[in-house]
């Protein structure tokens, strides 16, 4: 277990995924500031604050941990940074220090260690499939995402796609490659069976 400043934020980072933020509030601004002084890490919680009432760093949260990749000062204290997320970890407990912003008591949220075959194929059946559903919309984009299959292709596709946050929250939960996408090609056919209803979202 670790200690790492959270950002509890309404979207869900995936492992790979960028995520840019303007950061202005003051106690976040002393985040960024910290996580410049020493690892340029914190982690990212998915909260509605609207739908799940106030942040309690309750155990058992699982995020995904950020990198601060690139930092742009602004005015007044403010500042563009660029993440990207890094692995999942799961709070252990909150933790009550005299920082402005929250910290929690982590540790690592792995997939369970169990061998799977023709995972490879699996992932190119699930490109194929993503294609498909590119091709068969109205409105092509003007980039098509591409896709790694020698790696985890779950957390590759699953930014690209416009869905509820809360499903991608339960997404970044399984603790399975294959059940990942089970329930990303349940989506994509979905979305293949309506004439592409599922938009792919431009990485930023």
């Amino acid at each position: 277990m670790y200690r790492l400043p959270l950002f509890p934020l309404n979207v869900v980072l995936f492992p790979g995924a960028p995520l840019p933020l303007h950061i202005f509030e003051a106690r976040y601004r002393r985040m960024v500031a910290r996580c410049l002084e020493f690892d340029r890490r914190f982690g990212v919680v998915f909260h509605d604050a609207d739908r799940m009432g106030p942040f309690l760093m309750e155990e058992g949260r699982i995020g995904t941990i950020a990198e601060i990749q690139k930092f742009r000062p602004l005015e007044d204290g403010r500042s563009l940074i660029a993440t990207r997320g890094i692995s999942r970890f799961r709070i252990r407990d909150g933790i009550e220090s005299e920082e402005p912003y929250y910290e929690g008591l982590v540790e690592p949220y792995e997939d369970e260690a169990r061998g799977f075959q023709n995972i490879y194929q699996r992932r190119r059946d699930s490109i194929e499939l993503f294609d498909s559903v590119v091709a068969s919309m109205e409105n092509q984009p003007e980039e098509v995402p591409t896709f790694d299959p020698a790696f985890e292709l779950s957390f590759q596709v699953a930014p690209t796609i416009q869905i509820d946050p809360f499903w991608q929250q339960e997404l970044l939960e399984l603790r399975s490659e294959v059940d990942r996408l089970d329930r990303l090609n349940q989506i994509l056919q979905a979305a293949l069976d309506e004439g592409g209803a599922v938009e792919p979202r431009e990485e930023d």
